[in-house]
C-alpha cells in the first residue's frame, strides 16, 4: 500500500460534523456544494483504499488514504 497524507493549517473541522465528514452535501464551507470528499471516497473506496480524515493538534486538517501499489 501506498498512504497519502494531504493537511492543512485553516480551522480545522468542526468535531460534530467529523462523523458525517464523506457523505455527500456535508460541508463547512457557507458556499460549498460537500462533494469533493464524497466523490473522493467513492473513487478510492473502489480502487480497494480507505481514506480517512482528522483535526491537527493546534489548527488544521488532515485527510489520509492508502491505495494497494
Amino acid at each position: 500500500f501506498i498512504e497519502i497524507c494531504v493537511t492543512d493549517d485553516g480551522p480545522g473541522i468542526p468535531e460534530h460534523i467529523l462523523p458525517q465528514v464523506f457523505e455527500a452535501f456535508v460541508t463547512t464551507k457557507p458556499e460549498g456544494l460537500g462533494v469533493g470528499l464524497s466523490i473522493a471516497r467513492t473513487i478510492i473506496e473502489a480502487h480497494t483504499g480507505q481514506i480517512s480524515v482528522s483535526n491537527c493538534p493546534g489548527a488544521g486538517a488532515a485527510v489520509r488514504f492508502t491505495l494497494p501499489l
